[in-house]
């Protein structure tokens, strides 16, 4: 049995390999749901530990350090969260509204 050829670079055969130029490119609704994921995750992350950390610690000393500790562990969590659940909101919302999704 014979291996496929994928794709070509400088004229010889790459077998199993798609160079990074012949690749498909993302589609916009793919990038435009990252995008969106990171940068509210940002945003509600950002808000969010700020006003956690204060509320628990206060404006101490630490308190940068602490705020930016919960933020990095939060954004972690948060941004795959926001990606896989964004979709599930849109058509709760949509079905609760009598809306079309």
């Amino acid at each position: 049995m014979r291996p496929s050829v994928v794709g070509q670079h400088a004229g010889t055969f790459c077998r199993g390999v798609v160079p990074f130029n012949e690749s498909l490119p993302m589609q916009p609704q793919k990038k435009f749901q990252i995008v969106f994921s990171l940068v509210m995750g940002a945003m509600m992350v950002f808000i969010m530990t700020f006003v956690i950390t204060a509320v628990n610690v206060g404006f101490s000393p630490d308190f940068l350090h602490r705020w930016a500790t919960a933020f990095g562990i939060a954004y972690v969590v948060a941004v795959p969260v926001i990606f896989f659940v964004a979709p599930l909101a849109r058509k709760i919302t949509g079905r609760l509204l009598g809306m079309p999704v």
